[in-house]
């Protein structure tokens, strides 16, 4: 990708090496229980994992310490905060486009954990998008986890990752993701399910608008860049990720969406660099 002549955003938020005092540990109370599950809810991860790892951990701090950016030597945060800054601009001007106007989330880098809106944010979790502070949480150790565990090198498949979870945000932004929830309460757990999957392909979705348009914008993108981004999609999908923790696949049981739709919805809104044609809660086909 080309982006070292991009500006950086102003919405970057560094945690890392705060020290994290004035956390508390215990069990959890029922804020803990329904913070959890507010979490589980955008993760997509099951809410009895989270909760045996949030009972091992911090649960809240009383006083955050100052907002600070990245320091200018950290390459990898610099490039995240010029990928938050393309999001911004193309974002921008999509909403301008509708007659609306974009507020944009902070992005907060944090080690091993961080206190949210949504509760304690952990490593664990990969990426998140917390919608009560409207603001994106990432451990940069996961652009590791990527490579290595994942197989899914390279610049664009670090910079999908953040735009899918400003995906959600956009969705909060629209309405959607209140509605998704609502829906998501009146219904089954199989159902349930299914409308996780399309709140996170439609995130997938917008993804892939976010990078055509930014390409048209700046002209970003370089040769194998593309094909890195729906490698990094593939390899999150759930059947792949379930395959891998437990050698079967249970299609009921998936949040997030198969590789291969991952992959497509992705590339539906990097072909049509519309967010009107990512509306994944009418699609006949997923």
């Amino acid at each position: 990708m080309r982006m070292d002549d991009q500006r950086e955003s102003d919405y970057i938020e560094d945690r890392r090496g705060g020290g994290g005092g004035g956390f508390g540990r215990g069990k959890l109370g029922i804020g803990g229980i329904l913070v959890v599950l507010a979490i589980s809810y955008f993760t997509g991860i099951n809410p009895m994992t989270l909760m045996g790892i949030v009972e091992q951990t911090p649960l809240v701090q009383q006083e955050q310490q100052p907002a600070k950016k990245p320091p200018a030597e950290d390459a990898e945060a610099r490039f995240v905060s010029r990928v938050l800054a393309s999001t911004e601009d193309v974002w921008t001007a999509a909403f301008a486009e509708k007659g609306q106007r974009y507020e944009p989330p902070r992005l907060v880098l944090f080690t091993g954990a961080t206190p949210t809106a949504c509760g304690t944010g952990q490593s664990a979790m990969g990426p998140f998008y917390c919608p009560g502070d409207q603001k994106v949480y990432i451990d940069l150790a996961f652009y590791r986890d990527l490579k290595d565990r994942f197989k899914a090198p390279g610049e664009f498949a670090q910079a999908y990752v953040i735009a899918h979870e400003v995906g959600h945000h956009i969705q909060n932004l629209l309405g959607i993701a209140d509605q998704v929830q609502a829906a998501r309460q009146r219904s089954d757990k199989l159902k349930a399910n299914e409308l996780s999957v399309r709140m996170e392909l439609q995130a997938d979705c917008l993804a892939g608008v976010w990078g055509k348009r930014a390409d048209d914008m700046r002209g970003i993108l370089e040769s194998g860049d593309l094909e890195a981004a729906l490698n990094a999609a593939a390899a999150i999908g759930d059947d792949r990720l379930q395959k891998q923790a437990q050698g079967r696949i249970v299609p009921e049981s998936f949040t997030h969406g198969s590789s291969e739709q991952r992959m497509r919805w992705f590339r539906q809104g990097f072909d049509s660099g519309d967010m009107n044609r990512c509306n994944t809660f009418k699609a006949a086909r997923l």
